[in-house]
C-alpha cells in the first residue's frame, strides 16, 4: 500500500495538482466530498483527515460525530474535466471512527463486507452496468414542463445531436479517469441516454458509477444542459434504469458458466438465480430507494415488475443473455430491476447477499418465463407462480423491515437509519396534494 502512497504522492507533484477532493459518500448515495491542498496528503494517509460525521445524514449519531476520512490510493485519479494547470485530483475514500475501526455506516464498508464473506467461501463478485440517464435544456422548475434535449428514440443517429456531442465528451472524461466504457447510445426516450461500462470486481463498479454520476453532471453543465438520473422523470416516455451484468468467479472459472448446460448456466448460476428472486421484495427498497422507482417499474415499457427469470424476456426481473459456447467468462446473469438513482454500495451488497443465499441455501430454480409477462392475465401469472414486486415504496419498506437478510447485510446502523429515512420520505409523498388530484377532483365534488 505505501508504494500506492508513493505513486499518488509523486503524481500529484509531477502533474501540478493544486486541490485533492476527497469523496465519500451518505446512505442514499449521494457524492459528498472535502478539498485537501497537497502538503496535506501524506497526513491522509497517514493519520487520515477528520470530519464532522453529524452533518451528514446518516453517516454518524450526533454523540459520536467525529470520523475519519481514509483515502484509497488506489481510486487516486485526475478530475478530466478540471483541467490541466492547477489540476485537481480525487479519491474515494472509507469512513473510519476515531479508533482507526470501519464506520458501521459507511456504503463502501457495507460492500466490503458483502464481498469478504463471498471471499470466504472463494468467489469473487463483478457487476457491468448499462446506465440511462435524461439530458434537459434546463433545471426542472415547479409547475412548468420538462424540456429534453431532443426527440430521437432508440438507437437513433441524430446528426449534430446535442446527445452525440454530450456522450463523446463524457465517454473523453471517463476515459482519462481510466473507468472503460463499452458502449453508448441514444435511449428509448427522448432525450434519453445510456453508457455501458466495463465490467470490474463490484466494488470498483460502484466507485465508477459514483464516478459516472459526477461525470455526466458536469460535462451537461458545461454544455449547457441538465444531466437527471431520476427513475421516472416523465409520465409518458420510459423511466431510467440500470440493468446490471452479474458474474462470479471461483479459482479464476467463471462459476455461472457449464459447458453443455441450459444457456451454458452451472447450479451455482442457477441458485444465484433463485436467490435473486426468492428475496426480491426484501431487497427492492434498496434497488429502488426512491417513491419515484415504483413509477418506472409498473410503468411497463420494458421495466420488470414481477418476479421472474427467463432468457429471451426483457419483461423478466432476472435474464440470462446469450453467451459464446467457446468463451465460458462470458456466462452471467442480468439484473434489469436496479434504477440508475440507486446508491452502488448498498444495492451490490443486497444482490451479492441474496444470490449466496441462494447458493448457500441451495435454492431451486423455479421455472423460466419467455413470454412478455406483462401480457398474461393475474391468472395465468398466479398458475406460473410468478409473483409482483412490491408496487410502491411503502409495500418495499414493510418487506425489508422484516428482513433478517438485509438486516444482517447493511448491519444495523446502516439498516435502521435507511428505514426511517425511507419512511419519511413516503409520509412526506403521502401528505402532498398533486395536481393529478386537483385536476381529477377539484372540480367534480
Amino acid at each position: 500500500m505505501e508504494h500506492l502512497h508513493d505513486d499518488v504522492i509523486r503524481t500529484v507533484s509531477d502533474s501540478d495538482v493544486r486541490f485533492i477532493r476527497l469523496w465519500f459518500c451518505d446512505i442514499a448515495g449521494t457524492l459528498k466530498s472535502i478539498a485537501i491542498s497537497p502538503s496535506d496528503l501524506e497526513t491522509a494517509f497517514t493519520e487520515g483527515i477528520g470530519i464532522d460525521g453529524s452533518t451528514i445524514e446518516g453517516l454518524t449519531r450526533s454523540y459520536e460525530s467525529d470520523m475519519i476520512l481514509r483515502p484509497d490510493p488506489g481510486t487516486f485519479e485526475l478530475l478530466a474535466w478540471r483541467g490541466d494547470t492547477n489540476a485537481t485530483g480525487r479519491m474515494m475514500c472509507d469512513v473510519l471512527t476515531p479508533d482507526g475501526e470501519p464506520a458501521a455506516s459507511d456504503p463502501r464498508r457495507v460492500l466490503r463486507d458483502a464481498l469478504a464473506r463471498a471471499e470466504e467461501k472463494g468467489l469473487e463478485f463483478y457487476a457491468h452496468p448499462e446506465i440511462e440517464f435524461y439530458l434537459f435544456d434546463a433545471p426542472y422548475r415547479r409547475g412548468e414542463q420538462l424540456s429534453p434535449i431532443d426527440s430521437a428514440g432508440y438507437f437513433d443517429h441524430v446528426h449534430r445531436g446535442q446527445g452525440q456531442d454530450f456522450r463523446r465528451a463524457a465517454i473523453e472524461h471517463l476515459e482519462a479517469m481510466n473507468i472503460q466504457v463499452e458502449f453508448s447510445h441514444h435511449e428509448n426516450g427522448p432525450g434519453q441516454n445510456e453508457i455501458d461500462l466495463r465490467y470490474a470486481d463490484a466494488l470498483t463498479t460502484a466507485d465508477n458509477i459514483i464516478t459516472l454520476r459526477t461525470v455526466v453532471k458536469e460535462v451537461a453543465l458545461s454544455m449547457g444542459q441538465v444531466a437527471t438520473f431520476m427513475p421516472k422523470p416523465m409520465i409518458e416516455h420510459p423511466g431510467s434504469g440500470m440493468h446490471t451484468h452479474l458474474s462470479m468467479f471461483q479459482g479464476g472459472k467463471n462459476a455461472f458458466h457449464e459447458p453443455g448446460a441450459e444457456y451454458g448456466l452451472s447450479r451455482t448460476g442457477r441458485q444465484f438465480i433463485a436467490g435473486l428472486l426468492r428475496h426480491a421484495p426484501e431487497y427492492s427498497a434498496v434497488t429502488n430507494q426512491w417513491v419515484n422507482s415504483y413509477k418506472r417499474l409498473w410503468g411497463a415499457q420494458e421495466a420488470p415488475s414481477y418476479i421472474c427469470w427467463g432468457h429471451n424476456n426483457r419483461s423478466a426481473l432476472v435474464r440470462v443473455p446469450f453467451h459464446k459456447p467457446t468463451k465460458g467468462t462470458s456466462s452471467r446473469v442480468e439484473f434489469r430491476g436496479l434504477d440508475s438513482a440507486a446508491n452502488p454500495y448498498l444495492a451490490f451488497a443486497a444482490l451479492l447477499a441474496a444470490g449466496l443465499a441462494g447458493i448457500e441455501g441451495e435454492y431451486e430454480l423455479p421455472e423460466g418465463a419467455e413470454d412478455a409477462v406483462w401480457d398474461l392475465s393475474e391468472r395465468e401469472r398466479r398458475a406460473m407462480g410468478i409473483e409482483p414486486l412490491p408496487t410502491d415504496l411503502f409495500r418495499a419498506l414493510e418487506s425489508f423491515e422484516s428482513s433478517e437478510l438485509m438486516a444482517r447485510t447493511l448491519g444495523e446502523q446502516v439498516f435502521e437509519f435507511f428505514l426511517r429515512d425511507k419512511k419519511q420520505e413516503w409520509e412526506r409523498y403521502r401528505e402532498q396534494v398533486t395536481d393529478h388530484e386537483l385536476d381529477s377532483t377539484f372540480s367534480r365534488v
